[in-house]
Formats: C-alpha cells, sequence, structure tokens
C-alpha cells in the first residue's frame, strides 16, 4: 500500500482494521516524519508531487488483470453512490440525496465545506470532487461551529468561487452568528442546513454502544417523569437566518431543494436553504469499524452485548506502529 500525504489516522484505517492481510506492507510518502514512519512502512519523508514526479519516470506499466480489476470496483461504486443519491424517500429525503442534490447543482470549481456530525463520513464516501480545491472538511477534531467561519474563510481566500456550506442542525446552533460577518464583508456564502431534530451522529453512535441514543433529539422534558422523551422541539432554522440577515427559503423535497440552490446561485448575497432530513436513513459504514468503548459494567442489556461485540471487533485491529 502506498499511503501519500495521510497521517494513517483512525479514521482512515477504520481503527485499524482495515489492513488484515498478513503480507501487508506500506511505502509511507510525507513531509512529516513522524507520519511517514507509521506502520512499519518504508518511509519517504519529501514532498508528494516532486516524488511522484520521478517515480513516474520509472514506474511500469500496471497489469492489464490489476487494472480492470479496479475498474470494475470503480464503477460498483459509483452504482451504489448513485443508488444513495436517488433513494426516493420521503419527504424528509435521506441526507445521501441531499448530498446528491447539492452535488448536481454545483459546478467543478465550487467548494463545499463541512466539518462535524455523520455529513463528513458522508461525504467522504458519496462526494465526486472535480477540482483540487472544491472540498474543504475538517475531519481532525470534528469542530462543531467551523462551518460558516470556514466557508467565510474559504470564500475571502478565493471570491471567484461559490461556497456552499453543508451543516447540520446540532453545529449550526453552534455559530450561526458568522452569517452576519458574511453579509458585514460581502461575501456570499450558500449555506445547506440539514434538519434532523438532534444530533443524528453522535445518536446513532448511542444506539451502536447500547445506550439508546440518550439526550441526543430536541425534545422538551417531560415533568413527570423528568426524562427528555416530550415533544419535539422545532426551530426555525430559516426564520433565525432571516434575523441575521440572510436570504433563506425552506424546502421539503429534492426538486425544490435543487429550485432554491439555482436561486441561492443567482443571488449576490448570502442565503441559507434548510432542508428537514430522515434521521434514521444513514449510509452504510460498509467494512468500517470505529473504536469506540463500551462501558464495561452496566445493568442494560444494549449495553452488555453491545460490550461483548466491542471485544469481537477490536481482536481484529493490527497495531502496526
Amino acid at each position: 500500500i502506498v499511503a501519500i500525504g495521510t497521517r494513517l489516522s483512525d479514521f482512515t484505517t477504520a481503527s485499524k482494521t482495515a489492513f488484515a492481510n498478513p503480507k501487508v506492507r506500506f511505502i509511507n510518502l510525507n513531509i512529516k516524519e513522524l507520519d511517514a514512519g507509521k506502520t512499519r512502512g518504508l518511509a519517504l519523508v519529501a514532498d508528494a508531487r516532486e516524488t511522484l514526479r520521478e517515480w513516474l519516470d520509472h514506474a511500469g506499466r500496471v497489469d492489464r488483470s490489476y487494472r480492470q480489476s479496479l475498474e470494475r470496483w470503480k464503477s460498483r461504486w459509483e452504482r451504489e453512490v448513485e443508488r444513495l443519491f436517488s433513494l426516493g424517500q420521503g419527504p424528509p429525503p435521506a441526507q445521501s440525496e441531499v448530498i446528491g442534490a447539492v452535488s448536481r447543482s454545483t459546478h467543478p470549481r465550487d467548494v463545499v465545506v463541512c466539518a462535524a456530525g455523520s455529513l463528513p463520513g458522508d461525504l467522504h464516501k458519496l462526494w465526486p470532487a472535480r477540482d483540487p480545491k472544491s472540498y474543504h472538511l475538517e475531519y481532525g477534531y470534528s469542530c462543531m461551529g467551523y462551518e460558516i467561519a470556514g466557508g467565510l474563510g474559504v470564500k475571502m481566500a478565493d471570491p471567484s468561487r461559490e461556497v456552499y456550506v453543508m451543516v447540520g442542525d446540532g453545529s449550526y446552533l453552534m455559530m450561526s452568528s458568522e452569517i452576519i460577518t458574511s453579509i458585514q464583508e460581502n461575501c456570499k456564502l450558500n449555506l445547506v442546513v440539514l434538519d434532523n431534530h438532534g444530533f443524528a451522529s453522535i445518536g446513532g453512535l448511542s444506539k451502536s454502544l447500547g445506550s439508546g441514543g440518550f439526550g441526543t433529539d430536541y425534545r422538551r422534558r417531560d415533568p413527570a417523569t423528568g426524562g427528555l422523551d416530550g415533544p419535539l422541539l422545532k426551530v426555525d432554522f430559516a426564520a433565525n437566518a432571516a434575523s441575521l440577515g440572510a436570504r433563506t427559503r425552506k424546502v421539503s423535497g429534492l426538486d425544490e431543494l435543487e429550485e432554491a440552490l439555482q436561486e441561492a446561485r443567482d443571488q449576490d448575497g448570502t442565503t441559507v436553504t434548510v432542508v428537514e432530513v430522515d434521521k434514521e436513513l444513514g449510509v452504510p459504514g460498509y467494512d468500517s469499524w470505529w473504536d469506540v468503548a463500551v462501558a464495561e459494567v452496566s445493568s442494560m442489556e444494549a449495553v452488555k452485548k453491545a460490550r461483548q461485540e466491542y471485544e469481537e471487533s477490536r481482536r481484529k485491529e493490527r497495531h502496526l506502529l
């Protein structure tokens, strides 16, 4: 495996379970010595572009059968992406369908910006980047609230590009105030707010750990039981964004969404398009696994079962130092 410019992080390696073949070997090309030395690989500490130029001067041809195998896998994945873009769900649509609608509405030089929640993982799998600078995501620390401020920075760096900020409702509420700054500085942003009434990413993780998604829906506290299982708290994100000076529109289906995105493109100021999405219908994890510890001691049967599955999955990790 040739690893170019990657930190071989937990995210990339599926918590060290992605490379289970005992014969696997690595060549790590990275400008940072620490990352080049991971996985007991051959460490090449150098600039990626210059090194690849030298490699290509000496590279042989790839075997035809190997190339055909890659083409089959690529075609298979493209069909899966198209399936997820066209589920025919709802309304409300699935999050993957919203990503597909935004992708169809953008041009090659447009930039998509995102940071936290389930969106980065879904974009990582599904977004068809068509320009080296068209994909700006913050993976390292899952910084909630980064999206709008980050989009503002992207627009200031290159005003000639249309910037599409995709943000979940939970992350939007962390720092929506930067909408005002975008208007103050005349830096147009196209915001797409995906409303699933809470924190879908951490809610899904909580459920997978047997904890039932506690506290991850926007719900009123039930005065009788004290639990967070009352009616949904409905937040009017379009009205909120409008109060900050943005042009806003709330849509319910994909046709409306694509129409709103075209309208936003034709505007000369920041716009916010709000679309409700299905909280339960997520993009599969496929063969990926994330090492998130489960409580060792619990009276809940769901947690006990999750702990057992966690222990089984941990045995598949390969710690290549």
